[in-house]
């Protein structure tokens, strides 16, 4: 990941790259993406949607060109700046989010709580690389950890290109940003709600965060309308080498429920 791309891919203060929708797209796609990155994550994706999806992928203060802002490091001022952010960015066409980890947890947030307040939500959800349950909690030992350790530990995970771990002036930016995003992970609370919306989700068969066989199960009794489960070959970030299928998968079910709504 190299500065020029990660300056095209966010700019200070600006929640969503691109800042503005396509005009002539029909549907909306909000990304959100994995602990301690942003909107970089899902560079490759506008080039596999169809012409009709614009996306938009979230970059959190504290990272890429918002990294001069003060990254948040508590979950409820962080959902409720995203939640306004958000709320100022959809308009009248029907939209869609998707998250990965972090991305995922933040995801389901957001639409559990445009029901509650009576706000039109998405018309689905794609949640990638977590379930409510038999997932990794981090804990303040992760939070804290030196930075050695933490290195390591998202070696192990695959979080991020190979020339970061080598090249110290992007590990202080990428260590920061993802200490705070643990540090938000760790603070929520599972109150159990139910999903307002279909959902599907996606996994890797060997992810490393993934704690208990058959956690996506648990989507099942939260999601009235559950479209099922994917699971793909690789670990955590399975999505880098599946974008494809999981883009035109995720897409499919898109199109239907929107049709759907439409008759």
């Amino acid at each position: 990941m190299s500065t020029s791309i990660a300056q095209k891919m966010s700019a200070a203060g600006q929640w969503f790259q691109p800042a503005e929708a396509d005009p002539d797209a029909r549907i909306r796609l909000l990304l959100f993406p994995h602990a301690g990155s942003g909107a970089i994550i899902y560079r490759d994706w506008p080039d596999l949607l169809p012409g009709d999806i614009s996306a938009q992928a979230v970059t959190l203060p504290g990272r890429q060109e918002r990294r001069q802002e003060e990254a948040y490091t508590a979950w409820e001022p962080l959902v409720e700046g995203l939640y306004e952010a958000v709320l100022a960015t959809v308009d009248h066409r029907p939209f869609a989010f998707f998250g990965h980890c972090l991305g995922a947890q933040l995801s389901y947030e957001l639409a559990v709580r445009m029901q509650k307040d009576g706000i039109r939500g998405p018309l689905m959800v794609g949640m990638s690389g977590w379930a409510p349950e038999g997932f990794f909690v981090p804990r303040e030992e992760h939070i804290t950890m030196p930075e050695e350790q933490l290195v390591s530990w998202i070696k192990r995970l695959g979080s991020f290109p190979a020339e970061i771990y080598d090249n110290p002036e992007m590990l202080g930016m990428v260590i920061p940003a993802l200490r705070a995003d643990l540090s938000v992970a760790a603070q929520r609370v599972d109150h159990g709600a139910l999903v307002p919306c279909p959902l599907v989700s996606y996994g890797g068969k060997s992810d490393g965060l993934q704690e208990q066989e058959g956690a996506f199960a648990s989507w099942v009794p939260r999601s009235p309308q559950y479209l099922g489960h994917r699971e793909y070959p690789g670990g955590h970030f399975f999505i880098d080498a599946h974008a494809q299928a999981i883009t035109q998968d995720f897409c499919s079910q898109l199109y239907r429920l929107a049709e759907a709504t439409r008759d």
